[in-house]
């Protein structure tokens, strides 16, 4: 027969959840720390009980718009520097206690950089207890009455527990007070005075809805997670001072119900809040803690304190413990201190420090990686692994995340600048951790037993020992011998029965009355007991029958309110993301209104922009125009003047000519004559011709008297400048007469008088604004040497600023020209008199046209 090969152990199917199973986001809530001094920077501010801001620090490097955005993150609870340990544990503790009480599991762990205050918030300080001691404090405050007595509830190894019977609690009580190795804690010692005065009186709590039909039991067990390996910081383990042992690490295993544990971890079961303290403080001595360049006592460890708490019912008589494993009920509440997430160049880490702050943000990464694949399963309706195998910590509570019980974080926050980046990275997982919705822990079902046991129990006992009291009976007598005994005493007494005479026949007798009429007694007391006893079990059914239609009304109440509650809470939730949605939108609406004033004050900017261009685009386009116009005119002048010029010079030159050949046509009939009379030889000498006549200048004259010494008229077609008169500069405006004191001051006749204006040697806005037109007085010497007086004029307006503005619209040139100064420009012809008549003659006219103080007016636009 061939032997099948060895396989690996199938896993066991776990329970199926139902799909419609009720979930609640994971709690965070924040804590801000004080500032160490005064003179540090804050980056941190509360802005309401719920939302926290960040401020970049002043000396982090500006993103590309030169500027840092603040940052708002919204919590489920904001609490300020002024929060008090008891205002925290009420808030964020207390609800995961009462549910510890109620069968239902808890993890609650703190989480933050370095130095920003988990420690304290989970332990505390002498005056000032954290988290875990109210916890405590708390629990044995609510179950203190109905606690079982030590050993009855015994862990089983294997995330279990089992009850023992009160012969065998007490035997192993016997057994471990025999034993020479160290006691368990006891409530009697003097507690420590580190957590003596942790909490006050004033401060306890107490949880109202405790079931008194049940005994209880605390065990605690505490372990670290040092370098991705878990130690056991209770174990008791012999110290070797020549060869001592480091500790053995622990592993991790699923029970039977797939919850994980570690196995072989010690749980020690405490009876008081100060047995409790002392536990936690013997682990406490044992964590590994560093001096690092931010914190003194800088945790290197995960620290993981758990409490977990065993109810069993009570039998039907309400005397002692239901010896039924199944109906004992195992409950947890984990407070997990996280080490702090670091950057190790700020902690200047090296070697075994090194690896420490390596590891602790490795754990903390895989975290974080399984946070964000639950948000993106649950919110994308994926079905992605979550990698819980990937650290201890997640692998630990990865039960928690499934469903198992209710999960809270506090994000603990140093407002130091020093700490912005990480503190940034803290705000963006909280912000991310509490949109992982966990699954509502199921109710436990409770046993079929009538409730009410425990107290009539009391109540019967209280009855008989007070009817004793009446009967003269102790009124203690609550023990099976002394009942026993107050009945024998009430039997009539036996009378003496020693027999002398076989033949008497009265102590015999005596003795058959005496036992009858016991036998009497006894006869009526125990009618008059089984009457009372019945009277008793009909009031107590009839409380019973009153009890179960009280319970059933009450369960009836409790499942509407439970309804009410449901209605509630998910109308809380839906008030709360609307609110977080509103301040979205508020945001958003924040950065459109900044982005919409950005935009309005760039669009006025280029409207003012575009209005002053296209104002100098007019302004340059009517100079232009202008300009035009005097170019035509100039051209206009220029043509004209050199076509009369060179009409001037071709008359000229063909008179010159002419007269040439003249001369040459008279040397030649000279040369003629010569020669005539040498070859005629001695005859008569002849006549003389006549001399010719030179050629007639009639025709010169007329063209002559065609010249104008001025340019003729402008043909129609060509722009003409308007003349005006000087009434222009002297109209019913007001004027503003700018005269530098930098002019020159030549002493002449040119020199307009404006009557209705202000003078004023530098312009101001007040003189500005009183007058419509300026002008702007300019006397300096030509080219020509000639004085030429500008007077530069332009309108006065009022800008968008409300100041004057001035925008020139015209120049006028005056120039002073003296008729008789000789020309200076070059005449063209021969120096012969007809050439020098001729220039005579074309100054002569405009000689005639100026007067010897004559003004020529020319204007320029």
């Amino acid at each position: 027969m061939q032997r099948p090969g060895k396989g690996k152990t199938p896993r066991r199917p776990g329970p199926k959840k139902a799909s419609n199973t009720e979930r609640d986001p994971v709690g965070v809530y924040c804590r801000i720390r004080p500032l160490g001094s005064e003179d540090e920077e804050c980056c941190v501010e509360m802005i309401s009980s719920t939302t926290i801001q960040l401020h970049a620090p002043d000396g982090l490097k500006a993103n590309r718009n030169g500027e840092y955005k603040e940052t708002q993150y919204s919590f489920k609870k904001v609490f300020g520097i002024n929060t008090t340990q008891l205002e925290l544990f009420e808030d964020v503790a207390k609800p995961l206690v009462e549910d510890l009480i109620h069968c239902k599991n808890g993890l609650l762990f703190t989480y933050g950089v370095t130095g920003s205050g988990k420690t304290f918030t989970m332990t505390g300080s002498p005056g000032e207890g954290g988290l875990l001691p109210r916890s405590l404090d708390m629990i044995f405050n609510s179950i203190g009455p109905f606690q079982a007595k030590r050993f009855v509830f015994k862990p089983d190894d294997k995330n279990g527990m089992e009850i023992q019977s009160q012969v065998d609690a007490l035997l192993e009580r016997q057994k471990r007070d025999s034993q020479a190795v160290p006691k368990t804690p006891s409530s009697r010692q003097k507690p420590d005075p580190e957590f003596a005065d942790m909490i006050s009186p004033d401060e306890a709590c107490k949880s109202e809805n405790v079931d008194e039909d049940g005994c209880y039991g605390v065990f605690v067990s505490y372990i670290e997670i040092y370098n991705n390996y878990i130690y056991d910081l209770l174990e008791d383990a012999p110290y070797d001072p020549i060869r001592p042992k480091p500790p053995q690490s622990k592993i991790l295993r699923e029970d039977q119900n797939h919850n994980m544990y570690v196995a072989g971890c010690t749980e020690v079961e405490v009876k008081s809040t100060e047995e409790a303290f002392e536990v936690f403080w013997k682990g406490q001595k044992k964590r590994r803690i560093a001096n690092t360049q931010l914190n003194r006592e800088s945790s290197r460890s995960h620290s993981v304190f758990t409490i977990k708490l065993a109810q069993a019912p009570l039998d039907a008589d309400g005397d002692h413990i239901l010896q039924d494993k199944n109906q004992v009920n195992v409950s947890q509440l984990c407070l997990v201190d996280l080490a702090g997430s670091e950057r190790t160049n700020r902690t200047r880490a090296e070697g075994s420090r090194l690896r420490e702050a390596g590891n602790i943000n490795q754990s903390l990464m895989t975290l974080r990686t399984c946070i964000e694949v639950l948000r993106e399963n649950q919110m994308c309706g994926t079905n992605k692994m979550v990698p819980y195998r990937d650290s201890k910590v997640t692998h630990l509570f990865k039960n928690y995340f499934d469903g198992e019980g209710k999960v809270r974080m506090i994000v603990c926050v140093n407002p130091n600048a020093d700490d912005y980046e990480e503190t940034v990275l803290v705000m963006r997982f909280a912000e991310m951790t509490q949109e992982v919705e966990v699954a509502r822990p199921v109710d436990r079902p409770i046993c079929g037993l009538a409730p009410g046991r425990r107290h009539r129990n009391q109540a019967f006992r209280d009855e008989l020992s007070r009817r004793l009291e009446e009967r003269g009976g102790p009124s203690n007598a609550v023990d099976d011998r002394v009942l026993m005994t107050q009945l024998i005493e009430s039997l009539p007494d036996l009378p003496t029965c020693e027999l002398v005479d076989p033949a008497d026949d009265q102590t015999l007798p005596r003795m058959i009355e005496v036992l009858e009429r016991r036998h009497q007694i006894r006869q009526m007391m125990t009618e008059q007991f089984n009457k009372t006893a019945n009277t008793v079990k009909s009031m107590l059914q009839q409380f019973d029958s009153q009890l179960s239609a009280k319970d059933y009304f009450l369960h009836d109440q409790q499942s509407k309110l439970n309804e009410k509650d449901k209605v509630i809470l998910s109308q809380k939730t839906e008030i709360e993301r609307l609110e977080k949605k509103s301040k979205t939108l508020e945001y958003k609406i924040d950065i459109l209104q900044k982005t919409t004033d950005m935009y309005e004050q760039d669009k006025r900017a280029l409207q003012q922009e575009l209005e002053t261009r296209e104002h100098r685009l007019q302004s340059e386009l009517s100079e232009r125009k202008r300009m035009e116009q005097r170019m035509q005119g100039a051209v206009t002048d220029t043509r004209l003047k050199w076509e009369k010029e060179c009409e001037r010079r071709v008359n000229a030159k063909q008179l010159e000519m002419q007269n040439k050949l003249w001369v040459k046509d008279e040397k030649l009939k000279q040369l003629k004559a010569i020669v005539t009379e040498s070859s005629s030889g001695g005859s008569a000498p002849t006549e003389r011709p006549e001399k010719p006549e030179r050629p007639s200048r009639e025709r010169d004259r007329n063209i002559q008297q065609k010249r104008s010494p001025s340019p003729s008229p402008l043909p129609k077609a060509l722009p003409v400048h308007p003349k005006h008169r000087r009434s222009h500069s002297a109209g019913g405006e007001k004027w503003v007469d700018h005269k530098p004191p930098s002019n020159l001051e030549l002493d002449t006749v040119m020199q307009p008088i404006i009557p209705n204006a202000i003078k004023v040697s530098t312009p101001s806005e007040k003189a500005l604004s009183k007058c419509h037109k300026y002008v702007l007085r300019h006397q300096e010497l030509a080219s020509d040497g000639e004085i030429e007086t500008k007077l530069i004029k332009g309108d006065v307006f009022k800008t968008r600023s409300g100041g004057q503005a001035v925008q020139f619209t015209d120049i006028e040139t005056l120039k002073q020209v003296c008729p008789l100064a000789p020309s200076r420009k070059r005449r063209s012809g021969s120096a012969e008199g007809p050439a020098e008549g001729e220039d005579i003659e074309n100054r002569a006219p405009a000689a005639s046209t100026n007067s010897s103080h004559g003004y020529q007016k020319r204007r320029k636009p």
